[in-house]
């Protein structure tokens, strides 16, 4: 792992070498959030911006000299990342704004962006020898790891908190997972396979505790970058629950800015539901991450649902470092936000996906973006996870007797 430098806690500021700690800082327990330092000389003397130019590698490996892994360590096979970055000017005219584009990432195995991190998950796990991988999520991260890891007959441990989508578990149990549905909130979920990663000593997958999923979830940026041909959009929008992705993105476009491959960095517009606006608030008001307290969520948007955002440390961070903002939407915008999308794009994208657009609809509101910068917004999921949710935002067809006058009589609004 010639790229990494160190690892370096958020809170005290320590470095530690990758071989002396496994996910924390010691110093602050399960909350010494860590940061992987790239040796960027390192980086740059195996990969240029014109290398990446002449390969055909489809997925996140295109970006492997960036990435935390050994050079020989082997990667699951199924195709993670390169997802399309599609232009959408039929939204853009609708949202009367001039350069939007969506960045799809739907498209992954299992149908959202955290398949990223746990492509590296699977790596990270395979390096430590681990026989069985844990997870905690309210179902993308779970569906992710249970996807990957059947990919390559890797043994694992879901913990879902009871309330998750059907469909989202539906995913898990296919793929084969020891799925745990816990009687509780996804933080009870979160912190009960913490405690048992610890006491059976399973490879423990949680974003906000395991240091290099940030590493994964950091290609989506340097994807949009690469696909506008390095020039960046002034602003990017990203639904926000934990504040993992938001974390990921701007550790993406910080290693570009470093490498010298980018002159700006763009600001980051984090999109939370008004039923789960802990970093909201936080920002808002002025609190630092340290003294946040937990609320309980209440959201459509189950993924986008955090009590305790816990990557809470590096969000913040994130949108005060690119002079971004915090953005709150709630389950009547994010539902109309569904279809408008669908129907503007042709991206589907379940709730917590659909947000980001929802979340540009308020920033214009507020002036915080304006009509003529370049936009590009995260479709983190896809619909077909939560269809309970899209049916209450576009309602349920029309039910017709077997002939044309009916057919007739419903095209002119008559049925």
């Amino acid at each position: 792992m010639k790229a990494i430098q160190n690892l370096k806690c958020l809170i005290c500021g320590s470095e530690y070498r990758p071989e002396e700690v496994q996910y924390v800082c010691p110093q602050h327990g399960n909350e010494g959030i860590l940061d992987v330092q790239l040796d960027y000389g390192a980086v740059a003397a195996s990969l240029s911006r014109k290398d990446l130019g002449k390969t055909l590698e489809p997925t996140i490996w295109r970006y492997r000299p960036l990435l935390p892994i050994q050079s020989e360590s082997p990667v699951p096979p199924l195709k993670v990342g390169w997802t399309p970055l599609y232009p959408a000017p039929r939204l853009a005219t609708i949202l009367g704004v001039h350069h939007l584009w969506v960045k799809d990432d739907t498209r992954q195995p299992t149908g959202s962006l955290k398949d990223r991190a746990s492509a590296i998950a699977i790596v990270k796990a395979h390096e430590a020898g681990a026989k069985i991988i844990t997870t905690a999520s309210t179902g993308n991260a779970a569906a992710a790891l249970s996807g990957l890891c059947a990919s390559v007959n890797q043994p694992n441990v879901i913990f879902v908190p009871a309330s998750a989508p059907e469909a989202k578990v539906a995913q898990l149990l296919v793929f084969g997972s020891t799925v745990l549905l816990v009687e509780g909130t996804y933080d009870d979920a979160f912190d009960l396979c913490v405690e048992a990663a610890q006491e059976f000593g399973w490879y423990n997958r949680n974003t906000a505790y395991n240091p290099y999923m940030t590493e994964g979830k950091k290609t989506v940026v340097y994807e949009i970058l690469e696909q506008l041909e390095w020039q960046g959009p002034d602003v990017i929008f990203i639904p926000v629950g934990d504040g993992c992705i938001m974390g990921g993105v701007h550790k993406g476009l910080r290693d570009l800015k470093a490498l010298g491959w980018i002159e700006k960095i763009p600001r980051l517009i984090g999109v939370q539901a008004s039923g789960s606006s802990v970093l909201y608030d936080a920002w808002k008001k002025g609190i630092p991450p340290s003294e946040i307290r937990f609320i309980k969520p209440d959201t459509i948007a189950d993924s986008i649902a955090a009590g305790l955002p816990r990557d809470r440390i590096k969000a913040l961070q994130a949108v005060k470092e690119t002079h971004g903002a915090f953005v709150i939407v709630n389950d009547e915008e994010i539902l109309r936000a569904i279809p408008a999308l669908a129907r503007g794009s042709g991206v589907f994208a379940e709730p917590a996906g659909a947000a980001s657009l929802a979340g540009v609809v308020k920033a214009l509101s507020m002036g915080l973006v304006t009509p003529d910068e370049r936009m590009v917004i995260l479709a983190t999921g896809s619909g077909l996870k939560d269809i309970r949710a899209t049916l209450q935002a576009v309602g349920k067809p029309k039910h017709i007797k077997p002939n044309l006058k009916a057919v007739k009589a419903v095209l002119k609004g008559e049925g």
